[in-house]
């Protein structure tokens, strides 16, 4: 007869007798460990029913496990096993079915005499009896354990997996700690004693939870000096301590200056194994065994460091993989924006999800930049290719496009600009990019847009009707020939939805793009105008979770609304010295009904020096614009293509301050061409409002890729 699958197998706490089960129910085989495990000699066993083995209380779950070796199932259960001096052990016993001739071919002895199957009983080791086999000690520790949690690549994992390894087949307790410099994921120095550690697992197994509380998991410290733990630190040798007795215990608790671990560590043995990869000290994980227990000899030293050796092989891969991926991540979310502005009346949520799992970033970006008067760069981009090559050239362009932006280029013009830049880039590798390029301007309701290889916006009024707008086709980024970048102007109506998206939101391997566009326009219905942006970007989104095969997905949502209004003052001067004082009463009389008679006096200084400026250098009507937003923003336009520029002036020359003291007054000021000219502006903070305040964003299922 063989038995029916493998029998359990024993580890160094605890002992396995092995007995074999007659279909009469009567122990029939016993092995010749019964009085390590019993107390009980082989003989006594033979022959006698399986009942007797254990307690009356545990007779029926005794007939349970024995009733399924006739129905041929596998059975295990905790019982209550006698010992032959009259004692009591709670065993594991598995009740495992042997395959045999079938019962009608046996005579009547044969069958009663044929094994049923086999009993496992485990007894768990008494304390003084564990720890004796070295070569079990060996085998437990450095076999199938290491390699098991030596595949995960998770510092903390891997160190959970290390102490459950080692307790109980080592010691009754223990505990990793490693550098902080690991945990932070820094480069490791040449540190000392002096580092700081940092304790990443703890466990035991004698029931005190005494351990844990005393050395909890996360603490962050430095041992002091004079102690066995700085020992090992300052030597990278193995400490061993084969008895603490209570006056080494109590020393350590002093000058540590921690109570409960005198009462700890009192009466223990303890070996404290550094933990040493490519000649750098990683840290030590610190073994105890309670009284009770064999205490640590040299051999258990030896044993302890082979296993420390491997094990600090294997924290230096997650270490290495941890800081790596640290340094991935910070670069790669690095290359997303770290926040999205707009005006106030313009509304702006964004999703994005990388193609892969392993790079959390791809080629695609998204930009929403609140430009001066009261406008709004949107950007949207696509990358060609995956992973970091992608990311890396994505970051450039969208660092230039950020620049470009804020110089105030028209949309066509700043994505020639990039077009040049990927030219250039491709000279080194390859690359392309397509790009759709927008600026609402929150006072007239007027959108410019250009695109370049791009799929064309989403445009949705506050009815509810939607439509695809057509942008003057122009090549990729990077690709030679073809229509040169043009813009295209748009009137919307307040309120409307403005889309732009990348083709991973509407093309993947088992739809074609049309069905994608057809599906993004139906998210967008007649509730659009009523329906919270939050809503309608998780809507966007919808059911692209779970497609593994998705290419990245970046998305720009904004709801463009128009500035009040009331928060906006325009008027037409002639090009008359006389502008200068009428300008002055006009900004006075405007901010006194807007309350802010506060800023009165800067206000009428910033457009005395704009206006003058324009009369110097330009001919033709002057146009002075105020607007109230989170800024007080003065604005003068003039027929004037020439910029003008800061500079500093001389002690004997008459001309040349204005815009030095305009710098100096306002928040900020620049200058910007338009059709008709140019536009000089200067923004100053409206006391009591936060110009640029933190708006928080709801919770989305892909948010760990960009912070908000």
């Amino acid at each position: 007869m063989a038995p029916r699958g493998d029998a359990p197998v024993g580890d160094s706490p605890s002992r396995t007798l092995v007995l074999g089960v007659d279909r009469a129910r009567r122990v029939a085989q016993c092995g010749p460990n019964a009085a390590a495990v019993l107390g009980r000699e082989p003989h006594d066993l033979i022959g006698r029913p399986a009942a007797d083995l254990v307690d009356d209380d545990a007779k029926a779950d005794l007939e349970n496990l024995l009733e399924a070796l006739a129905g041929v199932q596998e059975r295990t259960a905790m019982l209550t096993v006698r010992r032959g001096d009259g004692g009591g052990a709670d065993a594991v016993v598995t009740a495992q079915p042997l395959v045999g001739p079938a019962e009608g071919t046996l005579d009547g002895a044969s069958a009663a005499t044929a094994l049923a199957g086999l009993l496992y009983v485990r007894v768990a080791l008494p304390p003084s009896e564990r720890y004796q086999d070295p070569a079990l000690m060996r085998r437990a520790l450095m076999d199938d354990p290491l390699t098991r949690f030596g595949a995960s690549l998770d510092l903390d994992q891997t160190a959970r997996g290390l102490v459950e390894v080692i307790v109980p087949h080592y010691c009754t307790t223990a505990s990793v700690l490693v550098l902080e410099s690991l945990v932070a994921a820094d480069e490791v120095h040449g540190e000392s004693g002096s580092a700081v550690l940092r304790r990443i697992a703890v466990t035991s197994d004698d029931g005190n939870a005494l351990w844990t509380a005393t050395f909890p998991v996360g603490e962050v410290l430095v041992f002091p000096e004079g102690t066995p733990y700085r020992e090992v630190l300052d030597t990278a040798r193995p400490v061993h301590l084969p008895h603490v007795n209570i006056d080494l215990a109590g020393d350590i608790a002093r000058k540590w200056r921690r109570n409960p671990v005198a009462g700890l560590l009192t009466d223990v043995s303890m070996v404290l194994l550094p933990l040493i990869a490519r000649d750098t000290l990683l840290g030590f994980i610190a073994c105890t065994r309670v009284p009770g227990f064999r205490r640590f000899d040299a051999y258990d030293v030896e044993i302890g460091m082979e296993f420390a050796t491997r094990a600090a092989i294997v924290i230096d891969n997650a270490r290495r993989f941890s800081r790596e991926r640290a340094t991935a991540l910070a670069l790669q979310r690095s290359l997303l924006p770290n926040r999205l502005s707009a005006p106030t009346p313009v509304e702006v949520r964004h999703r994005y999800l990388p193609g892969s799992k392993l790079v959390e970033v791809g080629g695609d970006w998204y930009e929403s930049i609140a430009l001066p008067g009261a406008r709004v760069a949107l950007i949207v981009g696509d990358v060609a290719g995956h992973g970091v090559r992608a990311a890396v050239t994505m970051g450039r362009l969208r660092t230039a496009l950020h620049t470009l932006a804020n110089l105030e280029l028209p949309p066509a013009d700043a994505l020639h600009v990039m077009h040049e830049l990927m030219i250039e880039l491709g000279e080194q590798e390859p690359h392309f990019a397509t790009c759709v390029y927008a600026v609402y301007d929150a006072t007239t309701g007027a959108l410019e847009i250009a695109s370049a290889g791009h799929l064309p916006p989403l445009l949705v009024a506050p009815d509810g009707s939607n439509e695809y707008l057509e942008i003057p086709p122009a090549p990729p980024l990077g690709v030679s020939g073809g229509a040169a970048i043009e813009s295209r102007g748009f009137t919307v109506e307040d309120g409307s939805v403005f889309v732009i998206y990348t083709d991973g939101l509407v093309e993947n391997r088992g739809r074609d793009i049309d069905d994608g566009l057809a599906r993004l326009r139906g998210v967008f219905g007649s509730d659009t105008a009523t329906r919270p942006m939050e809503d309608l970007a998780k809507a966007t989104l919808a059911g692209v979770y779970a497609d593994q095969h998705r290419d990245d997905i970046a998305v720009l949502i904004s709801r463009l609304r128009r500035l009040p209004a009331e928060h906006v003052a325009s008027w037409t001067l002639p090009a008359d010295p006389a502008a200068v004082r009428r300008a002055r009463g006009l900004v006075r009389t405007r901010l006194e009904e807007w309350g802010l008679e506060s800023l009165t006096y800067q206000t009428e200084l910033l457009a005395s020096e704009l206006i003058t400026n324009a009369l110097r250098y330009a001919t033709g009507p002057i146009r002075l614009r105020l607007l109230r937003e989170r800024t007080l923003t003065c604005e003068v336009l003039d027929g004037s293509a020439a910029l003008p520029r800061l500079r500093h002036a001389a002690d004997d020359d008459e001309n040349g301050r204005g815009l030095l003291v305009v710098s100096q007054v306002a928040h900020r000021w620049g200058t910007r061409r338009t059709p008709e000219g140019k536009v000089v502006w200067c923004e100053q903070l409206i006391p009591g409002v936060d110009p640029d305040p933190a708006e928080p964003v709801p919770a989305w299922p892909g948010e760990n890729h960009h912070r908000e």
